[in-house]
């Protein structure tokens, strides 16, 4: 293995506090001359704003390892909807990201969803659902249905975007994890190979599963949003799992 793509939220950091020997483990990664990539479903904060948190917790991250769903959004809706007018449905402002796009309140040829939040309120989806209803096209950064903060597991997109989905009988677009361009997308920064390169994340579906349909090996960790349900049921099995991004060194071999 010579790259690792690394989950955020839940694998090195709940609520923004990095978890247990997290920044060590990256550090040693580091250290050892692996490529690293920070895959992030994360739509609160625009790349910048993570990378800086990250470096200002401990990590030896860069903007240019980031990797977030609303920076390849921008790039995927003007490849495949040139001149699109689109509304975004988002709680944080991630603007800066979607550079490049026409973002508007009223006539949108697309709704892109982003993270859940206040603004997921009855009025907000009524409206996106009569946009849906005239023929605007439905995109999703993510279709996470939960994540985990310092006060438990909270709601996210996905547990809305089934319901707009049902509702106006339409199939959203998944832009970020576990669509393979994301994976694809990163692997192409780094110039490696997806039998190079492992994927360490706490979703088993939209981490793991998914990286390891790209030919990536997969490894979930026992943090974050890890549930031994979730486990149990899910479509596929993991090729690793470790209890914490800790455990990955040991797992590459590395001393």
């Amino acid at each position: 293995m010579d790259a690792v793509l690394i989950d955020i939220d839940g694998v090195l950091t709940v609520s923004w506090r990095p978890l247990p020997g997290a920044v060590a483990a990256v550090s040693r990664l580091r250290e050892a001359g692996l490529k690293l990539a920070l895959l992030t479903n994360t739509t609160s904060r625009t790349r910048a704003s993570i990378a800086a948190t990250l470096a200002d917790a401990g990590f030896p991250i860069g903007v240019e390892d980031v990797f977030t769903a609303p920076a390849l959004a921008a790039g995927y809706i003007a490849e495949r909807y040139p001149g699109a007018r689109c509304l975004l449905l988002n709680s944080g402002d991630i603007r800066p990201d979607l550079a490049g796009l026409t973002l508007v309140q009223d006539r949108p040829d697309i709704v892109l969803v982003g993270g859940a939040g206040v603004e997921f309120g009855y009025r907000a989806l009524d409206e996106v659902f009569g946009h849906l209803q005239k023929g605007a096209r439905l995109l999703a950064l993510h279709r996470n249905l939960y994540w985990r903060t310092d006060e438990g597991l909270q709601l996210d997109t996905g547990a809305f975007l089934a319901g707009l989905e049902q509702a106006a009988g339409v199939t959203a677009e998944v832009i970020g994890k576990p669509a393979a361009a994301f994976f694809e997308t990163a692997l192409a920064g780094l110039r490696a190979d997806p039998s190079a390169a492992v994927m360490v994340g706490d979703d088993i579906e939209a981490d793991v599963l998914a990286a390891q349909r790209a030919g990536i090996t997969g490894v979930l960790v026992r943090t974050g949003k890890f549930l031994p349900r979730t486990l149990r049921e899910a479509g596929g099995t993991p090729d690793h799992v470790l209890d914490s991004i800790a455990d990955v060194s040991a797992l590459l071999g590395l001393h």
